[in-house]
């Protein structure tokens, strides 16, 4: 590993140079071990602790298989699925391993005692296998989550639908938190120029989550002038859809838990913002029973700062404790596009708020190729930047998914693996100078 190191760090290390470089024979890796899956049983969500959970381990280098490639990772992030791989919700991602392993030698490989986890990466293409064309050793590049097989014509319009369809890195082995990782090639991207390994790493699933729940038609389709009304404004996703919102003419109506991260929103731009605990606002009266009331003050409190309007979308991953609200406040016509449930998976509304006013719930998982494309396109052009507020090392990987899962963090939480340091990997400082500011929003609250 130190001789990859070596050539990533070195300027004038070619193409030639990389392929010459011999594999080592393991890499570290975060991992969770099947024989531990039962480990939590019993115990609440909130009991259970990705630090007792998550190992660093040596593992074997997996064969290279066509149309894949084995990528350096110099750094990754820690997003929601990690938490949910390591205190294995809804079910064991061993579950997805074994039924990737029955479909093909090639998924075999996948079928292990192990699960190398991460669904992002910054690094450096170590090898490509038959069939690759556009990227060779040396490139530098970011990887999407979207793994799919595309023998079925289900996907072929839009990759997501694809029977095939898996997260890289979740119902996949061979993460990206880890000192190499394995993808197919079409998973790859060119890594924004401006920014750092771990900067470049941040944004890629939870950036090209929201650009598809949002922006695409495959999503809301979100147009200018439209009131988004935007769970978890300041978090991994929903910094990437205030940005979203601002950069396409809505208005984002942010929903934050602190006065910290009201601020942040109001340092990306957005003016309406409701501080969901210093106003107090309760959802649910017990276990059991919603209080309809609290929906029409959240409502009213919207109108308040929308000039007398509904909320057109509705930006929606808690789920459980957010969603009957979030039916309600949709203005007629409207749209709630869902693509987590960080709070719980059964949501319970009022139908008559739905049917009765043509409101849309339309569910949304990740981008397709094109969308993730896109989504990077908007980071490398400097009209979205990543979120990053705090970096960790990979044997501290088991802290930073607790972060997130304690909801400790703002925006996205960042893990070097190569990397030996923060900062490197920048090969365009004009243009990362002209956005300083905004890259380090998030570092700087």
């Amino acid at each position: 590993m130190n001789d990859i190191l070596d050539a990533i760090l070195a300027p004038e290390s070619t193409t030639a140079d990389f392929a010459a470089l011999p594999l080592p024979e393991s890499y570290r890796a975060v991992t969770v071990h099947k024989d531990e899956a039962e480990m939590f049983a019993g115990r609440t969500s909130q009991e259970k602790d990705p630090r007792k959970s998550l190992h660093l381990d040596d593992v074997a280098v997996p064969e290279l298989g066509p149309g894949e490639a084995l990528v350096a990772v110099m750094a990754s992030s820690v997003n929601y699925n990690s938490v949910w791989t390591s205190i294995f919700e809804p079910v064991s991602t061993f579950a997805f391993l074994e039924r990737y392993g029955k479909t093909s030698p090639l998924g075999k490989r996948h079928d292990l005692p192990y699960h190398v986890i991460g669904s992002d990466l910054a690094g450096v293409v170590l090898r490509t296998g038959a069939g690759v064309n556009m990227w060779k050793p040396g490139d530098q590049v970011v990887a999407h989550c979207l793994s799919v097989e595309l023998e079925s014509a289900d996907g072929h319009n839009d990759t997501m639908l694809d029977p095939e369809q898996r997260i890289w890195g979740f119902e996949t082995n061979f993460g990206g938190l880890a000192e190499i990782a394995l993808v197919k090639s079409n998973q790859l991207m060119p890594k924004p120029k401006h920014l750092s390994w771990e900067e470049a790493a941040a944004p890629g699933l939870v950036n090209s989550t929201a650009y598809r729940q949002l922006v695409s038609r495959n999503g809301a389709g979100m147009k200018q002038g439209d009131n988004v009304l935007i769970w978890g404004a300041s978090g991994g996703l929903g910094s990437y859809a205030t940005q979203f919102a601002l950069a396409g003419g809505a208005n984002p109506v942010c929903v934050v838990s602190s006065p910290k991260k009201a601020e942040i929103c109001r340092a990306m731009g957005a003016e309406a913002i409701i501080d969901r605990t210093a106003e107090d606002f309760r959802f649910w009266k017990d276990e059991h029973h919603q209080d309809p009331r609290e929906w029409k003050r959240f409502g009213k409190r919207i109108r308040e700062l929308t000039g007398g309007e509904d909320v057109d979308i509705v930006f929606e991953h808690p789920g459980r404790e957010t969603f009957g609200a979030s039916v309600y406040v949709t203005r007629k016509g409207g749209t709630i596009v869902t693509c987590a449930s960080t709070s719980g998976y059964t949501h319970e509304y009022d139908n008559r708020y739905l049917w009765m006013s043509l409101k849309r719930i339309v569910g949304s998982h990740f981008a397709n190729y094109r969308e993730a494309w896109e989504a990077n396109r908007l980071i490398a052009k400097g009209k979205i930047h990543p979120t990053l507020s705090k970096t960790y090392r990979l044997e501290e990987t088991g802290q930073a998914a607790y972060d997130v899962h304690r909801n400790l963090h703002q925006g996205k939480v960042g893990v070097l693996a190569l990397a030996p340091q923060e900062g490197m990997g920048v090969t365009d400082p004009e243009t990362r100078e002209k956005h300083l500011p905004a890259i380090n929003r998030f570092r700087n609250a």
